[in-house]
């Protein structure tokens, strides 16, 4: 048995789910997300708990049991509490600016990058002290488009190893490489 697909995923208030057609769908406080789920895996709910069944222990039942499970629990987390993700700007002179769904970056290219969010991200820029860097929070219900959202913005400047400029998550630890050393004579 799967240690996380046996585990019950419980119902907080004001979350309601409805199994249709294998289309698991989770509505909350902050929106509404559906996952279409194997027609092999059987979910139902019951007293406030939803549980995912596997018809056999065949390694793809087997996978695809805990799989369908945390998708499920991370709808459940991401309608009622939301997720989010704070990627800092390391970096003389970049900046990131956010006007509705469109940023602004200025990260040392000859040019400004635009980016356009998605309608479920909602992006923020709050005022940090002069000479600290700069921080994008993105805030979202659902937890795959807000990595994916974050994993295009790091990607517009990744870090680089020497001194460690570029767009980082907040709390990631870099490898750092030691530079070149002058020559002896």
């Amino acid at each position: 048995m799967s240690r996380i697909g046996k585990l019950p995923v419980s119902l907080p208030q004001g979350v309601s789910v409805s199994v249709e057609n294998n289309v698991v769908k989770v509505k909350g406080p902050k929106g509404e997300l559906c996952q279409k789920v194997d027609p092999d895996m059987e979910v139902s709910v019951e007293g406030g708990v939803l549980t995912v069944k596997r018809p056999t222990d065949q390694p793809r039942h087997r996978s695809m049991h805990g799989l369908y499970r945390a998708l499920i629990h991370n709808m459940v987390v991401g309608v009622s509490e939301g997720f989010q993700t704070k990627q800092e700007l390391v970096g003389v002179g970049y900046r990131v600016e956010a006007a509705g769904q469109l940023l602004k970056f200025s990260l040392g290219y000859s040019h400004d990058i635009y980016l356009q969010l998605p309608s479920e991200v909602t992006a923020e820029v709050p005022q940090v002290k002069k000479g600290a860097n700069p921080i994008l929070i993105l805030k979202s219900a659902d937890k795959q488009l807000l990595g994916m959202v974050a994993a295009k913005v790091r990607s517009l400047r990744k870090p680089e190893p020497y001194k460690g400029k570029g767009i980082k998550f907040e709390g990631e630890v870099l490898r750092r490489k030691a530079g070149k050393t002058a020559a002896a004579k």
